[in-house]
């Protein structure tokens, strides 16, 4: 496996809730086109772009007159399935990825597996419930649906942190440089890394 090979994907969803568009390139440089509409959320999109050099493109409409919670979880979905897309049957890829992100008081860990399994462990303690405007608790959501869609086991731990924007802002640093580890060719790797011979 290669660099030759396109790890790209689009994924559009459309509901009576939101409107998506979503496309990315694994092996881009980090380059972001960010309209959500929820321009915290964009900050962090972008945290993932930039520290997992993937290309990332989205654009969203949802139902924000009620709340930000479709449209959070709606791109959560649409980015797992365009990761599920572009890392195709997974041949070669390193599939485990780590990253420990410090920002001034704040420190997080996210480990993930491209296992084929979704499951999300995720523990943070906020000492406020929003930033920026923003309701923290749609954070686990977007995770949630990332790990559910993106059929990926994700493990985000905050360990120390005093000021929600830090924390989070470590949170999204750490998930992007642990994906750029897990889809990695492994110049060592041949096939499928697992004993099964699927994931």
């Amino acid at each position: 496996m290669s660099l030759s090979v396109k790890r790209t994907a689009q994924i559009e969803r459309s509901t009576k809730e939101t409107s998506i568009k979503l496309s990315l390139d694994l092996d881009g440089s980090g380059k972001a086109e960010l309209n959500s509409s929820i321009a915290f959320l964009d900050h962090m999109l972008e945290q993932i772009s930039r520290h997992g050099l993937i290309d990332l493109t989205v654009n969203a409409k949802g139902d924000r007159e009620i709340d930000d919670h479709h449209t959070v979880e709606d791109i959560g979905i649409c980015l797992g399935e365009a990761l599920r897309e572009a890392v195709g049957d997974k041949s070669g890829i390193v599939r485990y990825g780590h990253a420990y992100v410090p920002l001034d008081e704040a420190l997080s860990r996210v480990v993930l597996d491209f296992s084929g399994r979704p499951g999300l462990e995720y523990h943070i303690d906020f000492p406020k419930e929003t930033v920026g405007g923003f309701d923290i608790d749609l954070f686990k959501e977007f995770f949630q649906a990332v790990s559910n869609h993106g059929r990926i086991t994700i493990h985000i731990d905050n360990l120390r942190g005093a000021n929600n924007h830090h924390i989070i802002e470590t949170v999204f640093k750490a998930f992007g440089r642990a994906l750029r580890m897990a889809v990695e060719f492994d110049s060592r790797q041949t096939g499928i890394p697992s004993t099964k011979g699927s994931l």
